[in-house]
């Protein structure tokens, strides 16, 4: 009877372990939420003050707490910490809320993650600043970004698309009143185009005209027809479409001087224009010429692109632009239009100078990042803004039905603009459910 209850014993630790490496390679939400957050905050609980110490984040305690530890408590003066004013945990990781001491600042804590992160065994440590004096440790516990997993609560409202999902656990959200023009770069099968088919998607469940610029005749972007307001897939349509939205913009100018106001969602619902939001799938073929004819055409649309970028935010024109490259080697007006797109993402490239074209001007510590991104994680970018700051994303996997079935869900969204009508795409029409054959067989007879 011993012997076989060594046996079981011995038989329910080896499936309990095993359980618990299947859990960690296959269901790391899982492994994390029963094994790796007990043990993390244990770790924290316990090393947070000497691991704080070593590296190099405490400061020397003021007079009179130094003078009350001395002379009341009867200790040694130590070095103080930041002070820990909350921790949760989240089903990616750990959140910890520090308040700064004096001499400490969020850069000092953010060069020192890299530290944390093995201090504390846990794959990432991202520093953010909540509010002057106090800043939060995100840290996850396993690699998200390999299997994304969009937060349940991601979901598009008021002008802002979550697209894809950030190394801290959080949603990277397009907020087209925060970065009203945006840039995306990427080699072929990086993920750009997956990158744009989350974006259609969120956006097709908003209350926006969405207008295709296609200028491979249609073959991403056509298949979206049921939700999108224009589409041109040539340079010549496309030249005619942005004097169009040129004009469009001008007219709004004089709404907007109208009623003393500066921006359209300043003004009363029922005076406000429909946003608009303008695709680009490759900016490279608007800028490249063939022949000398072309150059007006091109002089046409450079001028209207940047005209657009640079006013077109307040009359509620949003720009989305896509390329595998964008520099000077374009020709003329490139770099001052690239100027005025304020969101940059920057997906897998070919080389370090595409990097730098999307990211050197706005943040030029992401560059590195963006080089060193492998082939086999399609959908990975570094995304950043004019503020300086940068995060790694990968966008979650849709297919092209699911976001055709988005497009025809929502196309009764499309609003109304005259001004769009001549550029209006064909909406292919749906293909009959397969089903019984309603036609009553005649038998054959000889």
């Amino acid at each position: 009877m011993g012997d076989l209850t060594m046996w079981l014993e011995a038989t329910a630790g080896l499936s309990a372990a095993g359980g618990v490496g299947y859990a960690k390679v296959r269901a790391p939400r899982v492994y994390w939420a029963t094994v790796g957050l007990p043990v993390t905050l244990a770790r924290f609980g316990f090393s947070y003050r000497a691991t704080m110490d070593v590296c190099g984040l405490t400061v020397r305690p003021s007079g009179l707490r130094a003078f009350v530890t001395r002379n009341v408590a009867r200790r040694e003066v130590q070095p103080v910490p930041p002070k820990i004013r909350q921790v949760r945990g989240t089903s990616t990781g750990l959140r910890v809320t520090l308040r700064l001491p004096a001499g400490l600042e969020p850069a000092d804590v953010a060069a020192a993650s890299e530290r944390l992160r093995h201090a504390w065994g846990v794959y990432s440590v991202t520093v953010v600043e909540t509010k002057p004096g106090f800043v939060e440790l995100r840290m996850t516990g396993y690699d998200v970004l390999r299997r994304v997993r969009m937060p349940s609560k991601a979901e598009p409202r008021d002008m802002i698309v979550p697209v894809a999902l950030r190394e801290d656990g959080t949603a990277f959200e397009r907020d087209y009143r925060k970065a009203p023009m945006a840039l995306t770069l990427g080699a072929n099968q990086s993920g750009k185009s997956m990158f744009q088919r989350n974006l259609i998607k969120g956006l097709a469940q908003l209350p926006v005209a969405l207008v295709g610029v296609d200028c491979k005749r249609g073959v991403e972007q056509a298949r979206y027809a049921p939700r999108l307001s224009a589409l041109v897939t040539t340079p010549d349509d496309a030249a005619s479409l942005f004097g169009v939205l040129v004009a469009e913009m001008e007219d709004r100018f004089d709404l907007l001087s109208q009623h003393g106001v500066s921006d359209i969602w300043e003004l009363p619902n029922h005076l406000r224009p429909v946003p608009v939001v303008v695709l680009v799938d490759e900016i490279a073929e608007l800028f490249l010429i063939s022949s000398k004819k072309d150059e007006e055409r091109r002089e046409r649309i450079v001028t209207a692109l940047i005209r657009l970028a640079q006013m077109a935010r307040a009359a509620g024109i949003y720009l989305e632009i896509c390329g595998q490259r964008f520099g000077s080697d374009l020709g003329k007006g490139t770099t001052m239009l690239r100027a005025q797109l304020t969101g940059r993402v920057v997906h897998r490239v070919n080389d370090k100078q595409t990097a730098e074209m999307g990211l050197a001007d706005v943040a030029p510590d992401a560059v590195p990042a963006a080089s060193l991104i492998p082939m086999e994680r399609p959908g990975t970018a570094v995304a950043a803004d004019t503020s300086g700051g940068w995060s790694k994303i990968r966008t979650p996997a849709v297919s092209r039905d699911e976001v055709i079935a988005a497009c025809r869900a929502f196309a009764h969204l499309v609003p109304d603009l005259p001004f769009l009508e001549p550029f209006r795409p064909s909406a292919p029409a749906e293909a009959p459910a397969g089903g019984p054959s309603l036609v009553k067989p005649r038998p054959v007879t000889d």
